[in-house]
């Protein structure tokens, strides 16, 4: 009992670092999740006497994986899906499928191939870094865009493709890491074998979400209770994750699915205003105190790595993510007819990367070999991405005109 006091008073006392960090950077009208990102990184760096407990509990990597893969992963994911209407998704549906499949992979690829032969990384250590980075993590981009009035539809493609990217990087990741060496072994059958494994994991990730947002939309047309009903979606979204995980699925794809399900077809059929309001609103503060204290364990989490020697291996690294990007992005909607320029230049730096590559590579074992690489590499490409990349993204959206409150239009 007292250990568990102990963790929540840690627990409350970063959640009101970052309630500060958030309050001062929305009145200074500054993207949110890149302000945590600096100010943990200074707290990381420095040391505060009565913050110094709850950073370590917190930078604990199996702590750090618990908190952000069981609990805030099921809930930004739902959160997601809810916003998201399945008619806005349909409409662009063919990039976000170009960007999701064709794109994610041919990251992966480009960047496990550019590790392995540029960098000198074992092969099992550039396949994980390279499905660790083909996770676009869109939070701090999005709350950016729509600050700045930028088209709808890009909204939408960059969001879409993050919640399916997600799935299919937790996928790659697992195969990458546990299953490649043998499937190497195994020659032109282990591809077969990896390609099976890889549509087990998707599709009866599919099949899981399906059911489960399929039986609580019918349930909530028997009521109409927005409490309850709030109820019901958190209940969808752990419930999906963790089951789908218990059959060694993709709770990720379960719980996109789930969601989608749920906030197109169930908020149709069984769904009021009033309930459409408050599950939007309740999972618009819950979302708000993860992503709060995500960003900021993210900066925080520097306590843990060692960058010593390693910088030419790290510059390395950002150059390979950003190209993967690039010819990933390039490549996959280049069959799109009338797809503008400045969308995929914008859609390209936009292609950010966050807490879901760094929780991913916490999870790997102490036995894992390279781990250490892996970590610091990940790290380093995510820092990059929020940072740089987070802070240069509206100079990008004003000089492509893509800002409908400046008065240009796409």
């Amino acid at each position: 009992m007292h250990l568990f006091n102990e963790t929540f008073i840690q627990l409350l006392v970063l959640l009101a670092v970052s309630m500060f960090v958030i309050a001062v950077a929305k009145k200074l009208n500054q993207p949110y999740s890149i302000a945590l990102v600096i100010v943990g990184l200074v707290l990381g760096i420095t040391n505060v006497p009565f913050l110094e407990e709850a950073e370590t509990y917190i930078t604990q990597s199996h702590v750090f994986q618990a908190v952000i893969i069981s609990l805030f992963l099921p809930i930004l994911l739902g959160d997601a899906t809810l916003k998201l209407p399945f008619s806005h998704l349909r409409e662009q549906s063919k990039p976000v499928l170009a960007l999701a499949f064709g794109g994610t992979l041919l990251s992966f690829f480009v960047i496990a191939a550019a590790g392995y032969y540029l960098l000198d990384l074992p092969l099992v250590v550039a396949f994980t870094f390279a499905s660790l980075m083909s996770a676009t993590d869109p939070i701090s981009v999005i709350s950016i865009f729509k600050s700045l009035g930028v088209p709808k539809s890009i909204v939408t493609i960059i969001e879409g493709e993050s919640l399916f990217n997600d799935g299919i990087a937790v996928v790659l990741f697992q195969i990458s890491s546990i299953y490649l060496l043998s499937y190497m072994e195994m020659g032109i059958a282990g591809v077969g074998s990896g390609v099976l494994l890889f549509l087990k994991f998707a599709l009866g990730g599919i099949a899981v979400g399906a059911v489960m947002g399929y039986l609580f939309s019918q349930l909530i047309r028997f009521y109409d209770d927005y409490p309850l009903e709030i109820g019901f979606s958190m209940l969808l979204f752990f419930g999906s994750y963790f089951i789908a995980e218990h059959f060694h699925v993709s709770g990720v794809i379960a719980v996109v699915v789930g969601g989608l399900i749920f906030g197109s077809y169930g908020a149709k059929i069984g769904m009021s205003e009033t309930t459409l309001t408050n599950i939007h609103s309740f999972w618009d503060v819950i979302t708000l105190i993860a992503n709060s204290l995500i960003f900021l364990m993210i900066g925080l989490e520097i306590k843990q790595i060692d960058f010593s020697d390693k910088w030419l291996v790290i510059a390395g690294a950002i150059l390979i993510v950003l190209v993967g990007r690039t010819v990933a992005l390039y490549a996959s909607v280049s069959m799109l007819r009338n797809f503008p320029g400045s969308w995929k230049a914008i859609l390209n730096w936009g292609g950010l990367k966050g807490s879901l590559s760094i929780a991913l590579a916490l999870s790997l074992p102490a036995s894992f070999e390279g781990r250490e690489t892996v970590l610091v590499l990940t790290f380093s490409v995510v820092l990059f991405s929020l940072l740089i990349q987070g802070l240069t993204i509206k100079p990008l959206v004003l000089k492509l005109g893509l800002s409908e409150k400046k008065g240009s239009r796409q």
